[in-house]
Parts: C-alpha cells; structure tokens; sequence
C-alpha cells in the first residue's frame, strides 16, 4: 500500500495498459503531482511491447522479455492497480463502470486500450478463429498451438487472415517457430503448411513497392501460400469461406484485420470513427468532453489519419503526461504532432529485418540487430526501475491543482492538523453515503444491525449453540480498496473456519486517510463493497462498526460464530495423533511476496495469483476437512507454517515430520526468499527453529526460510487419519483448493521441546 503525506486531492483514471500509459506512468513516477491518485484499470498483469511480439512467437525471446509488468510498474509509479473488466463509463457522474465490483470516480480519464481485431463482423469468426488481439488471450491459444504442433503426426494447415504488416510477420514467425520445433524432434517441417488471405490487391499496402515485392519473395521462398482479393466473409469449422467464392481448408486461423475498438465504447457518448475508435483533438483530448483523453491504437486523430502503429502510441506518451499535468493545473495544453514519415522495421522471423520509411527500404541481419537494441533500450525504461522515484525540483504543490472553491475550503480541512479521539472519526455524511449502497446479509437471530442503527448490535444466540468470537486488523499491502477489503474480511473469517464453527455476525473498524470527502466516501465504498461480499458468502451479517482517521488504510473485524453447545465438531489445535496425516490446503509465501511488492521486486502476476489464494474462502475447506475426521485444524496466519504447528503438535504431546519438498509455495516465493526479500514478522518467527530437530540439514534448501513466512488469509493446515487423508485431498481438489499436498505426518512424542523434523 503507498503511503502519500498528501491528501488525495485528484483522481486520474487511466483505462488500458498500452503503449502511451506505460509511458505517462514512468514519468508521474519520475515527477509525482501532489494530491493527485492514479489509477490504473486493466484486464491483464502484463502488457506486451508489440515491436517484440514477433520475436516472441519466433522464440527470440521469453515472455518477460517482451512483456511490461504492469503491477511493478504502478507500484513505482505509486499508482493503484485495479484489474477488472471496463463496462462502460458514467460520464454524468464522472465514473468508470467495471463488471462485478464497484464503479471509479475520475476527475481525468485516459483510455488507452489499443484496437481488437472486429471478428464480430464475419459469421463465425468469432467461434472458429484466434484474434492476435488481445494478447494475454492469444498467447495462450500460441502455447496450445505449440503442444500440438511437438505432438503432430498428420499435415496441419495455419491460415493467417490479414496482409498487413502483423499478419506477414505473424505467419513469417509461426512457420520458423513451428518448423525448428519439428525438426528439433525429428520430424518433417513439411507437415505443416501455411496460408496469407488479404482483402486488398497486396501484402503490406502502407508500404513502398520495393519492401512488398521484398516481403512477397520471402513468402514465396518460405511456401506460404498467399492469396490476394480473398476476403474472408464466413468461417465454418475447418474453413475460410471469401466473398468470391473460394474455399480454404484450415486447421487453425489466427485473425489480424478489421480492427475495431472496445465493445463497450458506443454506450459512452463519445464521438467515435466509422471503426469505433475515439476521436481526438490535437491535444489528445475527446472531442466530447474535455475530460477524457485517448491516446494509441483506440485513438482516431482528426487532424489527419494515423497507421495503427505502434511507433504513434508510445510517442503520444510524453504530450499525454504534460497534457494530463496541464489538465490537472488548469494550464494551456500542448499540441501533439505527428510525424509524416516514421521507421517501420519488420522481421521475417530468422533475426532478418526490413526497415521501411516512405520510399527507402533495406534489409539485413544487422537491421534486425539494431531493432533488437532499440526494443531493448525501449523495455529496459520498464524492467530496470530505480530505486526510488525521486521528486524533481519545481514540483506542483498541492495548491496548484485546479480546485472548485467548495474544493479548496475541503482541501484546507483535509491538510490542516487532525484532531485524535472522537474527533478522528469519520464525518455521519460521508459513512451514510458511502455505505448506504452496501447490502448485508439478513438473518433472522439479528435483531439489531445496520438495518436499525443503534448504539451497539444485538443478536441472538441460537439454542443448544455456543458462541465463537475471534478479531483481526491490519493495514493494507495493496493499493486496491476493494481486494483489500476482501482479503481482510477472508482473513478474519478464518479462524471461525478453522474452529468448525458457522459464522453470524460482525463488527468492523477501519481507518481511512484524510481528504476530500468524496475521496473518502469513495475509498469507504470499494473497501466495504469487497468486505461485505465476502462477508455475505459466509452467511455472516456485518452489524456495525467503527471508522477512525488514520494515515494508512487499515481494516478488521470482530467476528462472531456459534457452534454446538456440547463443543461436538470443534476442530481445535491440539487434536493431532500419531498416525496422521497432515494436510496444507493452499500455498505459502504471501510474507516474502509483498514484502518484495513493496520494495518493487516482485513480478506482477506474482502478486496476482497471490491474491487469488486470499480471496479464496476456506469455508468449504473446513467442511471437507471435517467430514473426512480432520483431528486437528488451523488457520495459517502471522505466525507462519512452524509456528502454527508448533500450536498443533505441543498441545497433544506429539512430533511431526514435516516434508519440505511437497510444500505448495506461491509462484515467485522462493526467488524471493533467495533474493533476500522477506516480511518484517519473519525474524520473530524465526525464532522458532529451536523446534526444528535437524534444521542445519535443511538450512540451504530454498523452501526452508519459507517455515517462518507469516501468512495473510492463509490456507488450512489439519491432521487427519492416515486412511481418509488421499480421499480428503481429493476432496478438496475438487471443492476448489488445488493446491491441496500432503506435507508431513504426526509421529509419537520424543520431546516435547523438539517438536518437528525435517525431510526432503
């Protein structure tokens, strides 16, 4: 979570992770604006360079390579990153709509979303072929065709719908991937066969004659089939129908023309182009509303038209920072030019390039290594980010944001000191408003709740039953108020989980940093939409709460559960018995993982798939744990994998054998332990090794220090019987914990001061 000594005074919105907004965000990073929050909203983790792409699919280069991390990047650039679909735009209220959570407030919005090929357009497009675009989509179609061209026996024919610079370097790359992987394996190259289709009278339209004709020997000498004046109309299963009337068996169609923009767009109101892309001004604003910038492949410039290029949309990045800075100022915006003519170098596949500008053209393995370093020194603005973003002399003060002045006189109450006790409450208007819209669940043993206020909830203690009562708070480690509130909601439900118990009822408290209030109210609403959600999957009504002024976000809950009087069902901690098998139901390593978040070390998608193991409720995973005669069962939490069974195997006298090599670890923990990256908590609870028996056996293998990584929404750790243990685990596969190992075994007591031993 970053931590800003400004009050939030602004919000820009950016919507789409291309070209020209990776740009804009390395500079907000290099040259913050105070009192303004940026945030980022796209689909994927990880946008690709598309000047790379080609070099990708011809296995020049990795994934990493020629993919921005997205959630590094709006880390450094302290910007919140919220991955969600877009639906479409409030502009009335001044809102982005998401699918399946709470809408953005924006001050400013940019969209850069880039294009998507329209198979909408053609019959069965959409149904029988893969669109380049977009990528994250694609590329897992790539690796699935790459599977089954290493297991191919029989021809297979890949058609390429689009004569256009992407579809002539797609297919160019695909036939030289595909080929050496044939031939690496022993098998004939000549198994597979290609196929260009273009609408037009020839490849590469935009281009001069002399790099078409280039371009149509190389296809010739390669065996692509190229087919011109053949638009594709209709696709069946397994063919290309055109309008004239030809036929084109194929196995597999990639789709590389009749681009268009976001489907969601023509509901905005925004003025769009014949192709449903947004028009601009020459200030890169909608000539809608002044409010609303577009820059990239989604852009329409009016003042004359552009390729579809990439070349355009990362050099519309700069004029878009300084524009939206200016926007922002109440300052003259500037113009953005365009250049006539620009350097398109296209590869063949082979590490060969074509440079083509205007009329010249040339071609060779040394312009293939120029553009190399050129998409390199392009990337490496992304990956190799300074330590810390430093803030340049001259700086807009928080005063020099354009401020209505009802604004300005909340932004003096929101920057002068704040008073403690209750003073440091939330204001009435503001908890009304924001949490008007929430709908907690409704259940009959509440009486009082949040559907009548009062001065504290009351609830009824169902007969026969006793009640459970658990509580936790923390700060957040994510800048996304509506995951976090998830998370902690998860979090708190777990020991309730854990206890066997059925949750009822809970309380929150919060803080909130200062601002204006209706950044406040905002921040108040995605993090209790998100809490309340989870809260309401588990049957457990929030009744009430408390909110408090604080300079982080932070938030828990004290929740109630009840369980049978007679404490039958209750899965304690010291249940465990010699004979049982143990049972870890997700992975580790959420300590190591944000804490290297925080320091801008770890990958994106780490980060993401992490968050989808706390999202994940382990109510269901108590339930199978207990029909399946779990013994013993805890949440894993701040004290980390050793501590929690440590308060498992001390209490019923036991040992446990613990096997580290079928730990489920979260992706990119280990590299990060190994980088040295581990949460502030982890030193407390390596104190805890004087359990371990044999730990300098162990001390070098790369899980080890992740015994002692504290957890947040953690899995389920039990013991159950030896004979119900690979029932249960399937089980749980099957209830959606697939991650779910056997890491270790309940043994006889030897000393109860050594209670765990090690194995690879």
């Amino acid at each position: 979570m970053q931590v800003s000594e400004q009050p939030v005074l602004r919000d820009l919105v950016l919507v789409g992770g291309g070209h020209s907004h990776v740009v804009v965000l390395r500079m907000l990073a290099m040259q913050p604006e105070p009192g303004l929050r940026t945030t980022l909203i796209c689909t994927d983790v990880d946008t690709p360079y598309s000047g790379m792409l080609p070099g990708y699919i011809s296995g020049h280069y990795s994934f990493d390579d020629v993919h921005i991390d997205l959630g590094r990047l709006a880390a450094f650039a302290k910007a919140r990153f919220i991955r969600a679909e877009v639906t479409g735009l409030d502009r009335a209220n001044q809102r982005v709509m998401l699918r399946g959570r709470p809408s953005v407030p924006y001050d400013l919005l940019s969209i850069n979303t880039g294009s998507t090929p329209n198979v909408r357009q053609v019959e069965g497009a959409q149904a029988h072929s893969v669109p380049v675009k977009p990528i994250a989509q694609f590329n897992q179609r790539w690796l699935n065709l790459l599977a089954r061209v290493r297991e191919l026996q029989t021809p297979l024919t890949v058609a390429v719908v689009g004569g256009g610079a992407g579809g002539v370097e797609l297919v160019l790359s695909m036939q030289y991937r595909l080929r050496h992987e044939l031939q690496a394996l022993g098998r004939s190259p000549d198994l597979l066969r290609f196929v260009l289709l273009t609408a037009g009278d020839t490849i590469l339209p935009t281009h001069n004659p002399g790099v078409r004709a280039r371009f149509a020997r190389v296809l010739h000498d390669r065996g692509v089939a190229v087919h011109t004046h053949a638009e594709v109309t209709k696709v069946t299963p397994g063919c290309l129908h055109t309008q004239d009337g030809r036929r084109f068996d194929t196995d597999e169609t990639l789709w590389v023309t009749q681009a268009g923009g976001p489907a969601w767009l023509p509901s905005t109101g925004l003025a769009l182009d014949a192709h449903g892309f947004i028009h601009i001004n020459e200030h890169l604003q909608t000539l809608t509303d002044p409010n609303i910038f577009a820059a990239g492949d989604v852009a329409s410039f009016t003042a004359r038209p552009l390729e579809k290029a990439g070349v355009f949309a990362v050099r519309m990045g700069p004029p878009l920072a300084r524009n939206l800075r200016q926007a922002l100022r109440g300052q003259p915006l500037v113009a953005y030019t365009p250049q006539r003519r620009w350097l398109a170098l296209i590869s063949t596949g082979d590490r060969f390039a074509v440079a083509s500008r205007g009329r010249l053209g040339f071609a060779g393995a040394w312009v293939w290594r120029w553009k190399d370093r050129i998409d390199r020194r392009f990337m490496r603005q992304f990956t190799e980010l300074p330590a810390m973003a430093p803030a340049r002399p001259g700086a807009a003060p928080p005063s020099r944001l354009a401020l209505s002045a009802d604004e300005s006189r909340q932004a003096i109450s929101a920057i002068a000191m704040r008073c403690g006790g209750c003073g440091a409450k939330v204001g009435a208007s503001i908890l009304t408003r924001a949490l008007g819209s929430l709908q907690p669940v409704q259940r009959d043993d509440v009486l009082i709740g949040l559907h009548a206020p009062d001065d504290a909830a009351v609830v009824r203690v169902p007969p026969g039953q006793a009640m459970v009562h658990t509580v936790d708070f923390f700060r957040s480690f994510i800048d996304d108020p509506y995951l976090f509130g998830q998370v902690a909601a998860n979090h708190a439900l777990g020991d309730i989980f854990a206890m066997g118990a059925q949750a009822q009822s809970a309380t929150a408290i919060a803080t909130v940093p200062p601002g204006l209030e209706a950044q406040v109210e905002d921040l108040l609403l995605q993090m209790m939409t998100g809490a309340v959600e989870v809260l309401n999957a588990a049957g457990c009504a929030l009744v009430g709460g408390h909110t408090g002024e604080g300079r982080e976000l932070a938030l828990g809950f004290a929740v109630n559960g009840h369980i049978d009087e007679d404490m039958h069902g209750v899965q304690r901690n010291g249940g465990t018995r010699p004979g049982d098998v143990l049972l870890l139901t997700k992975p580790i390593g959420t300590g190591t993982l944000f804490a290297a978040h925080a320091q801008h070390a770890a990958k994106g998608r780490w980060i993401d798939a992490a968050l989808r193991s706390m999202v994940l409720s382990n109510q269901a995973g108590a339930r199978v744990l207990r029909e399946h005669g779990a013994t013993a069962c805890t949440d894993l939490t701040g004290f980390g994998l050793l501590g929690h069974l440590v308060e498992m195997t001390r209490p019923s006298g036991v040992d446990a054998v613990l096997h580290l090599s079928a730990l489920p670890v979260l992706d990119g923990a280990v590299e990060c332990v190994q980088a040295g990256i581990v949460s502030s908590l982890q030193p407390a609870n390596v104190r805890l090794r004087r359990a371990l028996r044999n730990a300098e056996a162990f001390v070098q293998d790369p899980r080890y220090p992740l015994l002692f990584d504290p957890q947040t929404a953690g899995g389920l750790l039990a013991s159950v019987p030896a004979d119900q243990a690979n029932a249960c685990v399937q089980a749980l596969h099957a209830a959606g914990y697939p991650h779910t190992a056997i890491i270790g075994r309940i043994s006889g007591a030897t000393d109860a001061l050594e209670p765990v031993v090690l194995s690879g």
